[in-house]
């Protein structure tokens, strides 16, 4: 049977412009028009099933009406999961208390609570459902995707925000008489060599970077140790890379290379240098070697070296950590680290939206671990406690005078 031109012209152009109904209905009316053959006829015209085509003849002989708004009757469709299961709800929610997890014998009480994994433990409850309406269900009720988050910081201590308050108030006062203020710190160490490195870049498709398989070094792969010195007054990054260890010499070494490479240029006039730390590491309050390192600096510089540590399990407040060490990760992010010279030139070419602006140096210097301090050398320290917490807050003034 030939297609008529003129019919199929009509309904191409007329059809697009209805609804679902309206488009039933007018080619039934067509099919009805026509001689024997009419459902055939707009079938081939403009495509729409026979079976379509009959429900909408029917619907004109019998003259059925439906509510404004609607294209189909009340009722018809897939039954939905909850229609077909009235327990499904509640059994997906039981699967999900965060304690009980379901049956205490059931496996997923051990495994990732993954939408397959549900899916496949209400189908055991005689629950037929596949994973993609599991996760359909979990995002209508409130669920999303979501890591970790670090906000337990263990047991506080009492004077937690007194400290707080009282670092505001040195590095405010210092800032306002154009002193230099710094937090310092070390980064996470890194691998040097054809590892991952976690993050992803923009990279034409299929040309991703090949790294190793396994990241299980030896000893005798290198690392880098990058200790960060950042300057609150002026937002700049300093970054010293050591290939050694990371030991209070190094962080005090670090601290000097700052100040000699910028600090003692912009803070000629400056009579303090004041140090924001965290309470361990390197930098640590206790650490005896820190203050013995910072006799050195202060001595070197002709400079009172003001020293304010934050509590313990509070090093994430660090100016350092986020508006430094975290631009450093956001810049280097899935590129290897193959070498120390990759490294440098990564951490220097950090900028933000704010004008940060990293200087970044390797210092291949050989720091030796595990070094003794007397209570002589450490009673030779020029150090006056603070009134407030002492052991955090602390000066150390130079033992003799030098312009450096």
């Amino acid at each position: 049977m030939q297609i008529d031109i003129g019919l199929q012209a009509k309904l191409c152009s007329l059809l697009p412009h209805l609804d679902e109904r309206a488009r039933r209905l007018v080619a039934a009316a067509e099919a009805m028009s026509l001689s024997r053959g009419g459902v055939s006829q707009v079938h081939r015209c403009c495509g729409m099933s026979r079976t379509t085509l009959t429900a909408g003849i029917r619907d004109l002989r019998l003259g059925k009406t439906l509510p404004p708004g609607r294209v189909r009757q009340s009722g018809g469709g897939r039954k939905s999961i909850e229609d077909k299961y009235p327990v499904f709800a509640k059994a997906l929610d039981r699967l999900l208390a965060p304690y009980t997890r379901g049956d205490p014998e059931s496996p997923l009480r051990w495994t990732c609570k993954s939408t397959r994994a549900l899916a496949r433990e209400l189908r055991g409850q005689q629950v037929e459902v596949c994973h993609e309406k599991v996760a359909q269900a979990l995002r209508q009720t409130g669920y999303s995707l979501q890591g970790n988050r670090k906000t337990k910081e263990g047991i506080e201590h009492p004077d937690r925000n007194a400290q707080f308050e009282h670092i505001h108030v040195v590095v405010s006062r210092a800032l306002s008489r154009g002193e230099p203020v710094i937090s310092v710190d070390t980064k996470k160490k890194e691998l040097v060599g054809n590892y991952e490195n976690k993050g992803r870049q923009w990279i034409r498709k299929g040309q991703a970077k090949q790294v190793n398989g396994h990241d299980f070094p030896g000893p005798d792969v290198p690392r880098a140790y990058p200790y960060g010195v950042y300057d609150l007054g002026r937002n700049t990054g300093f970054v010293n890379v050591g290939t050694c260890h990371d030991t209070a010499t190094f962080a005090v070494a670090s601290i000097r290379g700052w100040w000699r490479a910028e600090g003692k240029k912009f803070y000629a006039p400056s009579q303090t240098i004041t140090i924001t730390a965290d309470g361990g590491g390197s930098n640590g309050y206790r650490l005896r070697l820190w203050k013995v390192e910072l006799q050195k600096l202060a001595n070197d510089t002709g400079r009172d070296i003001v020293v304010c540590h934050f509590p313990p399990g509070t090093s994430k407040w660090n100016k350092v950590e986020h508006r430094l060490f975290s631009f450093i990760s956001s810049n280097w992010r899935g590129e290897p680290l193959r070498d120390y010279e990759t490294i440098v030139s990564l951490i220097a070419r950090t900028t933000t939206a704010k004008g940060l602006k990293v200087t970044c140096r390797l210092d291949r210097t050989s720091y030796t671990t595990g070094t003794k301090v007397s209570h002589e050398e450490l009673a030779a320290v020029n150090l006056i406690p603070g009134d407030f917490h002492g052991e955090w807050n602390y000066t150390i003034r130079p033992s003799t005078k030098t312009s450096n």
